[in-house]
């Protein structure tokens, strides 16, 4: 990895980013020695910026344009999979140098923090960039497998850790996190609940069932959250069911997810690059209430529902939600005990009660729930990975359960080992 030294705080102050940003070297630039309290705001604000644009737009949506269920154009989905899943793809290098990108920024936050004397503004912004660390290395890890796990900002060509290492390094990053925040001005900025939820999401992602379920548990019966209507949940309307999500306001933020999902025949227009699959529509029954708002038929042509600006604007881009740790603690628990918080998200959303006959049988509600409810918020392709059902359901290759290395971070780092298949 091409890693690159401090940048003024001025950079930071402007929250700006630069699409090479692994390959170059600051002319300008102070230590982080320099770096005075005062100065934690403009830190806080780059971070947020960085870790929002950094991996590009795609990174949001990633893990749904190789779910299955979206298309482009006449082709079929295992023909975008296909062309995403290659070294060479924009999709996977912007993917790469954003992540490590904003990392850059993410430690030099936590190595100015260490140097300071504990205070409450230290205190949130170092606990706020573990989360983001935390964050960070869980994109890298369900997308790539092991990958080099930097606590240091280095110009050393690096190795590559183990999954199980990386996994390692994101829990201890939450923990930390945990343990430095508490609650955040609202839900767009992150909090110790926030940590909490997608450390939940990260005991599950690990089989780690029992620790996934008592910390789902702990958000749903804390009183501070409730399930909310989807058209306030994405119609930016305030709610009781975000924990935590990127506001992602135009002056600070590049993604307009809803560009590539609504035709140009929507009334905000859009490009239409990405378009839904007849099969996923028809699994919303009729009285499903989140259907209106995740699935729009524009002239014909079936669209994701769930981010409506189209080119006028950006939406918000929701990281944890309850319906998650509900669905995290439905499958954690297992049929026995989980069923009862399944049925419950299914009866707020409308829907009847399923009975499922086995564990198996479990398996296939849950999944096909969490097709339902998370759709379009970048879960479908790792969690059929995460249950073994990626290969049976996408008709994928066994070495494309986890993304190629960008062919020219192989090149530039000998150190580095690829993907096996690519």
């Amino acid at each position: 990895m091409k890693l690159i030294s401090f940048f003024a705080v001025c950079v930071v102050l402007l929250g700006s980013s630069c699409a090479k940003k692994l390959d170059l070297y600051p002319t300008t630039g102070i230590s982080p020695e320099s770096v005075q309290p005062s100065d934690l705001p403009a830190l806080r604000l780059g971070v947020y910026n960085d870790v929002q644009s950094d991996p590009g737009v795609h990174s949001w949506i990633l893990f749904d344009l190789l779910g299955g269920d979206i298309f482009t154009g006449t082709n079929a989905p295992k023909d975008l999979i296909n062309s995403i899943l290659s070294p060479l793809s924009t999709q996977v290098t912007t993917g790469w140098n954003g992540y490590y990108g904003s990392l850059y920024q993410i430690n030099n936050v936590i190595s100015v923090c260490e140097r300071m004397a504990p205070s409450e503004s230290r205190n949130m912004t170092l606990g706020e960039a573990y989360y983001f660390r935390a964050y960070t290395y869980y994109c890298l890890v369900t997308r790539w497998g092991g990958v080099p796990v930097l606590e240091k900002n280095t110009l050393e060509k690096v190795s590559r850790n183990t999954v199980a290492e990386t996994w390692a390094f994101v829990e201890k990053n939450l923990q930390d996190a945990i343990t430095l925040l508490g609650t955040s001005a609202n839900y767009y900025y992150v909090s110790k609940d926030a940590a909490t939820a997608l450390l939940a999401r990260v005991k599950l992602n690990q089989h780690k069932k029992a620790e996934a379920a008592t910390l789902a548990e702990s958000l749903i019966n804390s009183g501070k959250y409730k399930l909310d209507a989807f058209e306030k949940i994405f119609r930016k309307v305030t709610n009781t069911e975000i924990i935590f999500a990127f506001e992602n306001l135009s002056e600070e933020s590049s993604n307009n997810i809803s560009d590539l999902f609504y035709s140009y025949g929507h009334p905000n227009k859009g490009q239409g690059t990405y378009k839904l699959s007849q099969v996923l529509v028809d699994a919303f029954a009729g009285s499903d209430t989140r259907k209106a708002m995740s699935v729009v038929n524009i002239a014909g042509t079936n669209c994701i529902n769930k981010y409506p600006s189209g080119q006028t604007g950006k939406d918000p881009v929701i990281i944890s939600r309850l319906g998650e740790l509900y669905l995290i603690s439905a499958e954690a628990q297992g049929r026995s005990e989980g069923l009862g918080r399944l049925n419950e998200l299914r009866r707020f959303r409308g829907l009847t009660d399923v009975t499922p006959g086995s564990d198996e049988a479990f398996t296939e509600a849950l999944l096909q729930e969490r097709r339902l409810e998370l759709m379009g918020e970048n879960f479908r392709f790792y969690d059929l990975v995460r249950a073994g059902k990626a290969i049976s359901t996408l008709g994928i290759l066994n070495y494309q359960l986890v993304l190629p290395i960008p062919g020219r971070e192989l090149q530039y780092n000998t150190n580095l080992t690829p993907n096996p298949g690519y």
